[in-house]
């Protein structure tokens, strides 16, 4: 076609062509597929950004606070109880365990952890990077029960380390340690104390020396508001701001590529510069409208995502805790549970709704009743936990957000259970099987199973159904 144009006019047209030509980040595409891309990137995101702020609001002070479950960052906080009603940092906590949590920063050097002998007790440590995927997860199950050191590095650290310490490779420059160990009841808090007292961090550079971790920084202006909330409240600008600056210390996975080149094409790149107002209005709008229709599908989809074995329990089909390219389930979970378990660990059956499918009142009552076939089996425990319509714990006359094997529970005669869910006492021959219910609104609850067996992780158990009484 450029036979006959002088040699000039051939190079001037092909580079004009080549300038004016729209980058990969601004290609045109109708109004649709730009919002489809835009709900795609916010579920894809939405996990790293709610880490972040959950990450903020819990390191947000001097020095480790029990009461709070806060601590700076590097630092181990022990929980010193369960927690209770007032609690909202995290949702659905569980009041089957002491948490011992640490929030790493391994982005200049290695963090050295060390595991003390838990005499037999079970616990877990998984690690999470920021995506919220399980890396390592050393415990009971996994690496047994004995005296153990390792060091979490950064994902591009090279090094030697010490002898006797093993390498754990963070694919984020940030994480959290979610450690739990297992208490049966109040009364048994001072042996789990002990074995807390001996989890010890610091960075690799302090290895053989006497260390004191530095007093954290306080920020006035970090709100306190549950982080849930918090992420739900921000405008898009906000949002995806927060998000690409994340992503320079916390690379995407390596099977990310296809979303990320979906994720340019509206003009959003990790790891590179970026300024909303300056993105083309039509992709401005895409990502506004993105975050109430992508906030709206995580909702919706949180009781219905997985398998539904019966009418009242839903089970996340796994992958849970590595979630591979599945961003929607990612994204669920994250909301439903941040900090979730590989299934290997634990499992968590959640109920929405009754043995008809109509969701829990508080201003009902319940039973839920196990034969012996059907009692949940485990290798370390299993539980029942209320949650109010926040996902937090249920405040009620008993203190008990939590019922399970380790409680002195009342068996019938054939070995089956009967569990009562309601919000005023069952009578007091019955109270030993009692789960209150908080004083209004809806509810849900989670079965919590520890360290399942195979038919569990199989799909030949199923938990019965919750039925209505009046």
């Amino acid at each position: 076609m450029y036979r006959d144009l002088p040699l000039f006019t051939i190079v001037w047209t092909t580079l004009l062509a080549l300038f004016l030509a729209p980058p990969a980040s601004a290609q045109k595409m109708d109004d649709e597929e730009a919002l489809e891309i835009a709900v795609e990137a916010y579920i894809y995101a939405y996990p790293l950004v709610l880490m972040d702020v959950t990450r903020q609001v819990t390191t947000n002070c001097e020095s480790p606070d029990p009461a709070k479950l806060m601590a700076p960052v590097n630092q181990f906080i022990h929980a010193p109880a369960f927690p209770d009603a007032s609690f909202t940092d995290v949702v659905r906590p569980n009041a089957d365990t002491l948490y011992s949590t640490i929030w790493f920063d391994v982005t200049q050097e290695p963090l050295v952890v060390q595991i003390p002998d838990s005499g037999g007790r079970y616990y877990l440590l998984p690690m999470l990077d920021m995506w919220t995927d399980v890396f390592a997860c050393p415990g009971k199950r996994t690496t047994g029960t004995a005296k153990q050191t390792f060091a979490i590095v950064g994902p591009g650290w090279a090094g030697d380390l010490p002898d006797g310490v093993e390498e754990l490779r963070a694919p984020t420059g940030f994480g959290w340690v979610i450690g739990r160990v297992q208490a049966n009841g109040k009364t048994d808090f001072d042996n789990v104390h002990k074995f807390q007292a001996g989890l010890k961090t610091f960075p690799l550079s302090a290895w053989g020396r006497d260390y004191t971790p530095p007093k954290g920084q306080v920020d006035p202006s970090v709100s306190t508001d549950p982080p849930v909330e918090q992420v739900a409240s921000m405008d898009a600008s906000t949002f995806f701001d927060r998000f690409i600056d994340l992503t320079k210390d916390n690379p995407p996975h390596p099977n990310d590529y296809p979303i990320l080149a979906r994720m340019k094409r509206i003009g959003l790149e990790p790891g590179r510069a970026f300024d909303f107002d300056k993105l083309p209005p039509q992709m401005q709008e895409a990502l506004n409208k993105a975050s109430s229709v992508a906030q709206a599908k995580i909702v919706a989809d949180a009781p219905k995502t997985g398998t539904k074995p019966n009418a009242t329990w839903s089970m996340i089909d796994p992958p849970i805790g590595t979630y591979g390219t599945d961003y929607r389930r990612r994204a669920v979970v994250a909301y439903t549970g941040l900090g979730a378990n590989v299934v290997e660990d634990a499992m968590y059956p959640t109920a929405w709704t009754d043995a008809d499918g109509q969701p829990f009142d508080s201003g009902r009552n319940y039973e839920m009743h196990f034969s012996k076939e059907q009692i949940p089996p485990v290798r370390a425990f299993w539980s029942l936990t209320m949650y109010n319509d926040k996902q937090g714990f249920a405040d009620n006359q008993l203190d008990r957000y939590a019922i399970g094997d380790r409680d002195d529970l009342k068996f019938n005669p054939d070995g089956s259970l009967t569990l009562y869910i309601q919000r005023k006492s069952p009578g007091k021959e019955k109270e030993s099987n009692w789960l209150p219910a908080p004083k209004s609104g809806g509810f849900s609850m989670n079965l919590r199973l520890y360290w399942p067996k195979g038919t569990a992780l199989d799909g030949s158990w199923k938990p019965p159904v919750v039925k209505r009484v009046k």
